[in-house]
């Protein structure tokens, strides 16, 4: 009998956005003019049916609890978002009230958190006694934890990784290698600590804002993605688009669905499944799947 099963494809990491509504500090630096702008799922919903992406985990951009409950509010609404990555305060006591209370009205569409750790002045916050509290929060109600850091920032987190084995981390945009300066052999020998650890997972995403924005291309990312899934292997890394970030450096959201694809033709259709899909899916426990 032929198989017609289809393989359900997930953008792990794709954001909305409104600055009339929010303040963003990320978004001060006039560079990123060309996306001071609302997007909505009316403004994504069309691309991911024209590149077969079936659903998408939505992620925090700013460190406020009233995004959270707005983006869980839009993932009810939204069918294809299929689970949301928010935001708490992860240092402030109350942190598991606060889930509970998130998780009471939402349920399953919150399926992880987020802080920008890489905007803190502390290198090792992920290491602090009040952050690891949150953390263990966290864990105890069996959600995901993305890591938003750099290669500063990577030490930490993989000791944040070793020390709490039952929390489910994911570390995005590769944890953000210099790609428009070449190879990064600093990042390169920092991640690798993380990779080992059985615990993590990675995005492969936002990749094209940290190669040059006017010059860059598949064979540019090749080799960051190469070493990525050479440490992780291919049954812990999943696709996410960064978008509408990456519109900052590709002209639409199937060049960063098209790049990855051609840097990955060599897997074989179930590897192909497991980044486009399966990973996200099965880590981030998405509901409705």
């Amino acid at each position: 009998m032929m198989n017609d099963r289809h393989a359900v494809r997930i953008d792990a990491h794709q954001h909305f956005w409104d600055p009339a509504r929010f303040r963003y500090p990320w978004m001060d630096d006039a560079a990123l003019d060309p996306v001071r702008r609302s997007y909505t799922p009316d403004d994504l919903a069309g691309e991911l049916t024209a590149n077969g992406i079936d659903g998408t985990v939505l992620v925090q951009t700013v460190s406020d609890l009233a995004e959270t409950r707005l983006f869980l509010d839009i993932a009810r609404e939204t069918p294809f978002v299929h689970g949301v990555v928010g935001w708490v305060d992860l240092t402030a006591p109350t942190v598991g009230e606060v889930l509970d209370e998130l998780l009471d009205e939402y349920g399953p569409l919150l399926v992880g958190i987020r802080h920008q750790v890489h905007d803190e002045d502390d290198a090792a916050w992920l290491g602090r006694p009040d952050v690891r509290h949150g953390l263990g929060q966290v864990a105890a109600r069996g959600l995901a934890y993305d890591l938003l850091v750099r290669t500063r920032e990577l030490p930490a987190a993989t000791a944040a990784v070793v020390a709490l084995p039952d929390l489910r981390f994911v570390l995005d945009h590769i944890a953000k290698p210099g790609i428009a300066g070449g190879w990064d052999e600093p990042w390169a020998a920092a991640i690798a600590d993380l990779a080992a650890l059985p615990n993590a997972r990675v995005k492969l995403s936002g990749m094209v804002t940290e190669a040059n924005w006017t010059n860059w291309s598949a064979d540019i990312l090749r080799p960051f993605v190469e070493r990525v899934v050479d440490l992780f292997t291919v049954d812990r890394v999943m696709f996410g688009s960064d978008w509408p970030v990456c519109l900052l450096a590709a002209s639409a959201y199937g060049d960063v669905v098209d790049a990855l694809s051609t840097v990955l033709s060599g897997l074989s259709p179930a590897e192909s499944e497991q980044v486009f899909g399966r990973t996200a899916q099965t880590y981030y426990r998405l509901p409705g799947i």
